[in-house]
């Protein structure tokens, strides 16, 4: 599948998303898994039909494999659950496809405010069609980081935020909002929340590792604590004081 093809599957499988979860009247948890909402299970099942039509395997946080194809794409179908479900206006659709050979594209759709990131392999980062770089910022001292968890040590930047949307906050830092973000010490994450937003971050020129040097990978049981920043003298000086 040619990339463009890849993307505009994406796109669509975003509006699916969107269409599903506004339509969906349910809230709370569904009571299937932990921290699981019924909008997940609404969501789910519409980006899973779109791409498993599309001739995807799918990996998703929601329901696991289905379908078969020599694309898969890892979804997280609503990735800031709580966000939606609470009427937080920080939320997305964050889906990656991958090949033989690692990852192809990604797309992050803030299904909030309509605004959508994508990348693909070697063809840079852009949000809403305009191509976009990080802040570049290289010092911890003013930096404005964001967290998933609450780190437990200051080590002197500037001001931070825990937004609740992992994917989404990789793009961020891809656009020069944020300079940092990364996992607290008693926190992790799963490919599905950012493997779209890694690819994204990368091509806009962000620093991207895990704290103990760890690939960052599809399986789905494996947990990682990434990180990614704005340059690499910012992520390198960050990591040598260890997860926080």
């Amino acid at each position: 599948m040619e990339l463009d093809a890849i993307l505009e599957q994406l796109h669509a499988c975003a509006d699916a998303v969107k269409g599903a979860y506004a339509a969906d009247q349910g809230r709370g948890y569904s009571g299937q898994r932990a921290t699981q909402y019924h909008l997940d299970l609404a969501a789910d099942a519409a980006a899973v039909t779109v791409l498993t039509h599309a001739g995807f395997r799918v990996v998703s946080e929601e329901s696991g494999i289905t379908g078969d194809g020599d694309l898969t794409a890892v979804l997280d179908p609503i990735d800031g659950s709580t966000n939606c479900d609470r009427s937080i206006p920080f939320f997305a659709t964050s889906i990656a496809v991958l090949d033989g050979d690692g990852l192809v594209a990604g797309l992050v759709a803030n299904q909030s405010s309509g605004v959508r990131y994508w990348a693909t392999r070697g063809g840079g980062a852009w949000r809403d069609g305009q191509k976009i770089r990080t802040s570049g910022h290289k010092e911890v001292a003013g930096a404005l980081v964001s967290f998933s968890g609450l780190p437990e040590r200051h080590i002197g930047w500037g001001q931070i935020r825990a937004l609740g949307s992992a994917s989404l906050e990789f793009c961020l830092v891809a656009d020069g909002s944020l300079d940092l973000y990364t996992v607290a010490q008693r926190s992790t994450l799963n490919p599905w929340d950012y493997l779209a937003g890694m690819l994204i971050a990368q091509e806009a020129g962000a620093f991207v590792a895990d704290y103990h040097g760890e690939d960052l990978v599809i399986d789905g049981v494996v947990q990682r604590r990434p990180l990614v920043a704005a340059s690499q003298e910012l992520g390198l000086s960050f990591m040598g004081h260890g997860p926080l």
